[in-house]
């Protein structure tokens, strides 16, 4: 009887023991797809935001007098500078932001050229500065700046990888380049106004930076867009979480877009996509059509500002709006999620 007992007793252990392993292993299984579901997932995005680029050129973008014991001088005006004008190095060396020419200035030479970029050629001129009366310091006489700001739309949020992506689109200078930066802050921004638009003329998107919501450090300006790491106190429980798709998931048909028009909540806006491309050089993989009425009727299509907003069909984040055609306003352009995530 006691031998009876014993093997029973070691039947609850090897039945426990294998209970037990099954379980770890259960668990183990849904840890591996949970894992796997992050990995393809993503944070969709729709809500605007403030960016504050520091560029890697220094821009002039005024020209003013010195007040030296001699008089009024403007070294600048004289040496034939013109608003628009970058000024690119000074005695060989670069000027990459506005502080640069401070300290260039303030070195003795016995002459100063200047390296400047107009309209896409360089030329150098000399340049005499002017000591100023009050300080003792050298100027130039000019007004700089070596940042860009405005608002636009993240795409989406890398929560694993710690980054986000946004407008979908490069930020350009004047004559439509690229503009190269050294950095910057994403800001958290409310949309207070929208600008209708019509045809012939694109409307846009008014809003106001959060200073004490940092959504991130902006590191790349590109062809796809403006990518960066993401604050790591970035609160991502209000967010949707969506299946990362790609180009070849796309049909032509009914989609989604999420974006703000009013406040910093995204609505979700009916859209078609009536044309894909998939492989345009201009990263223009869809023509999309607004369909939503109450987008129409808020906004009259898509804005300046609305850029970046996130696309989403059948279940899964397929790309981002980037263009509008401005002969209507309802009809844009959007890139490929594909080309976006490849890029940072």
């Amino acid at each position: 009887m006691l031998y009876g007992k014993n093997i029973l007793k070691t039947f609850k252990q090897i039945s426990f023991l294998f209970v037990a392993v099954l379980l770890c292993a259960i668990s183990a299984g849904f840890s591996t797809l949970s894992a796997a579901a992050d990995a393809n997932s993503l944070y969709l995005g729709g809500f605007p935001a403030g960016f504050v680029l520091s560029t890697t050129t220094v821009e002039v973008v005024g020209l003013c007098d010195v007040v030296t014991d001699c008089g009024m001088i403007s070294p600048a005006r004289n040496a034939g500078l013109k608003t628009g004008d970058i000024i690119d190095k000074i005695n060989g060396e670069e000027v990459n932001k506005s502080s640069d020419i401070n300290s260039l200035i303030a070195r003795e030479y016995k002459k100063y050229e200047l390296t400047v970029i107009r309209g896409g050629e360089n030329f150098n001129v000399d340049v005499v500065p002017a000591k100023e009366a009050n300080t003792g310091e050298k100027k130039l006489g000019v007004l700089v700046k070596d940042s860009i700001s405005g608002i636009g739309t993240v795409t989406y949020i890398d929560k694993e990888e710690g980054k986000f992506a946004s407008l979908g689109h490069p930020v350009t200078n004047m004559d439509g380049k690229l503009v190269g930066i050294n950095g910057g802050t994403v800001f958290g921004s409310l949309i207070y106004d929208v600008k209708r638009g019509v045809r012939g003329t694109p409307g846009e998107l008014r809003g106001a930076f959060e200073s004490g919501n940092v959504l991130g450090n902006a590191k790349l300006n590109c062809s796809c867009g403006v990518f960066g790491e993401l604050s790591k106190d970035f609160n991502c429980s209000r967010l949707i979480k969506v299946s990362k798709g790609s180009v070849d998931d796309v049909c032509v048909g009914t989609a989604h877009i999420y974006s703000t028009v009013y406040g910093k909540e995204p609505e979700r806006y009916e859209i078609s996509i009536v044309k894909v491309d998939k492989n345009n050089k201009d990263n223009r993989n869809f023509v999309i059509k607004i369909e939503d009425k109450r987008l129409i009727e808020k906004t009259g299509g898509i804005v300046q500002g609305m850029s970046g907003s996130p696309i989403v069909q059948n279940g899964k984040l397929i790309g981002a709006v980037t263009h509008v055609f401005v002969n209507d306003p309802t009809r844009g352009y959007g890139i490929a999620i594909d080309n976006m995530l490849s890029s940072y």
